[in-house]
């Protein structure tokens, strides 16, 4: 991304604003009466803001070319949507919007219609809106702009702690999770006033599905005194280094076949293990796991089409951090910016379908057979050494990066003892396909 924060933060303020009139308007039209669409109380709906966010940062490399940009900008957003809607309902218990009646929907979070609405709205940021609102953000005097800004957002976040606090009152109130209203109980009990009431009033009267407890016969059971019982935060942790083991172990095979040499697939400096595999993994069974018994080609698309989507944010985000490209498929046909490929697409397509109907009911009885004592304890040592190890790697490659386009020196005694136990060769050894990429200024 190429704008300043000043104006990436307006901006962001301004498309969170014309998605909240959108949206207002639309909810208006349809009920006949003026109706806050808002997760917020303030006229703000951040996911549009988010959507704009994800839109100049993943997306500008492909304005030479309008429909790959339509079809970005589709499934990035689309994916934002998706990923808020189920956060929002495992944070609250809720549903809060429901596509369920519309064709093409996937389990009523997004729809076909919808997320061709995102691709047209990517065209209108990248080629039109934004260097419209860049022009009415530079009429406003620097030290007024910064002022509202600080205002607006110091707003923003007392509103969304008082939502989301007032949110999950209302899932206490409805007796959803006992649990959860135990927890909750002394945090929400200064805020059980007018004004929490006024919010929840609101809240439900914007989103009537919120009276319904949403749930999930399709999950797994919850197994007393058992290790990892169910699609939890520590089965999903032992999967991600499960599935970024063996994708590392997979790579590096398929390299020895088609390439005829052995070499270094892992993204960290210790160990074989490939993150983007492992997030992948989790990312399949989190979204895809409910649908674990529809057909295998409806699986095989959701698959080729998260799998590619996801792919291209990795790509682009290790080229932002780290200044450098990891793989480069600009010589295979049907190719994105060399960033993605329709085959491995297809590859993706087909992991998901061996994770969901063979390797996960298999791994997850095996997970589930671990000691509790043993599993806890073996669980966070792997995250722990996993932390380290991704800390100590992005440090690698950043000096690495930092030594070929400058001479390198400091005084830094961390930077002093990466450069003496990580030098360029072994950092090649360990990334043998790294490219480096040159910073270009944006031209308009």
């Amino acid at each position: 991304m190429y704008y300043s924060l000043y104006q990436t933060m307006w901006l962001f303020l301004i498309y969170s604003f014309i998605g909240w009139i959108a949206e207002t308007a639309l909810a208006a039209a349809k009920k006949g009466r003026f109706l806050n669409r808002g997760f917020l109380s303030l006229p703000f709906s951040p996911i549009y803001g988010c959507g704009w966010l994800l839109f100049s940062i993943f997306l500008p490399e492909l304005k030479a070319n309008p429909f790959y940009l339509f079809l970005g900008g589709m499934i990035l957003a689309t994916g934002l949507e998706l990923f808020t809607g189920i956060l929002l309902e495992h944070l609250t218990g809720q549903k809060w919007w429901d596509y369920s009646s519309q064709r093409f929907q996937f389990d009523g979070y997004i729809c076909l219609p919808y997320a061709l609405i995102w691709g047209a709205a990517s065209l209108v940021c990248l080629f039109f809106s934004d260097k419209l609102l860049l022009n009415l953000i530079g009429w406003i005097p620097s030290l007024v702009g910064e002022t509202l800004l600080l205002i607006i957002y110091i707003l923003l976040i007392i509103d969304f702690l008082v939502s989301i606090t007032t949110v999950l009152h209302v899932r206490r109130e409805m007796r959803i999770s006992r649990e959860m209203s135990q927890r909750m109980k002394q945090f929400t009990a200064w805020l059980d006033n007018a004004v929490t009431r006024a919010v929840q009033k609101r809240i439900r009267k914007a989103y009537p599905t919120l009276s319904e407890p949403i749930s999930h016969p399709e999950q797994e059971e919850s197994k007393p005194n058992c290790f990892a019982s169910g699609l939890c935060l520590y089965k999903l942790i032992m999967l991600f280094f499960i599935a970024a083991f063996l994708g590392d172990i997979i790579e590096t095979i398929f390299c020895r076949i088609t390439a005829g040499v052995w070499m270094s697939r892992s993204s960290v400096i210790y160990g074989d293990f490939s993150i983007v595999w492992g997030l992948g993994a989790v990312l399949l069974t989190v979204i895809l796991y409910k649908h674990r018994n529809r057909s295998d080609g409806y699986v095989f698309l959701f698959g080729t089409v998260l799998g590619g989507a996801y792919e291209y944010f990795c790509s682009v985000f290790t080229e932002l951090v780290f200044g450098t490209v990891f793989w480069d498929y600009s010589h295979l046909p049907f190719n994105l910016g060399g960033r993605i490929n329709l085959l491995y697409s297809f590859f993706w397509g087909i992991a998901a379908v061996v994770w969901l109907k063979h390797l996960y009911p298999m791994l997850s009885g095996l997970i589930e057979r671990i000691p509790m004592r043993i599993g806890v304890v073996l669980t966070w040592v792997l995250v722990v050494f996993m932390s380290v190890n991704m800390v100590v790697s992005s440090l690698a490659m950043y000096r690495y990066n930092q030594r070929q386009t400058t001479d390198g020196a400091t005084d830094n005694p961390v930077l002093q003892f990466i450069d003496e136990h990580f030098p360029d060769s072994r950092i090649e050894k360990v990334y043998p396909n790294l490219i480096l990429v040159e910073e270009e200024p944006l031209t308009e």
